[in-house]
């Protein structure tokens, strides 16, 4: 279980929802000092908390857990949906544009 990519990825989503960790504690019923410290991956998390904070979050736990589960077309489907949670239109196309300009080099360069 790779628990530093698990905190940053924790980290990342809060931010995105503009919480601070002592706002993401008081919500969840945690103390500020377990979120920082799982955060920091220098914590392992109990599966009971995992699901409060991804909850809060509005994230999936396999979303949190992508870096310690096999990864097939729909984990893949899954973390698409889960990137583009919360986006922008806009965003999102830019995103897509993104992805079909990597092809587009991939399949020019013979992948």
């Amino acid at each position: 279980m790779d628990y530093i990519a698990l905190g940053k990825r924790i980290r990342e989503e809060r931010l995105k929802l503009n919480l601070t960790q002592e706002k993401l504690a008081e919500d969840v019923g945690l103390s500020t000092a377990y979120i920082g410290q799982i955060e920091r991956g220098e914590r392992h998390i109990t599966l009971e908390n995992l699901v409060l904070i991804v909850n809060r979050l509005d994230i999936t736990v396999d979303y949190i857990l992508m870096d310690s589960v096999s990864v097939n077309n729909n984990t893949l489907s899954c973390i698409w949906n889960q990137l583009m949670n919360g986006r922008t239109e806009t965003e999102k196309s830019m995103a897509v544009d993104t992805v079909k300009l990597i092809f587009g080099y991939l399949d020019r360069n013979g992948k």
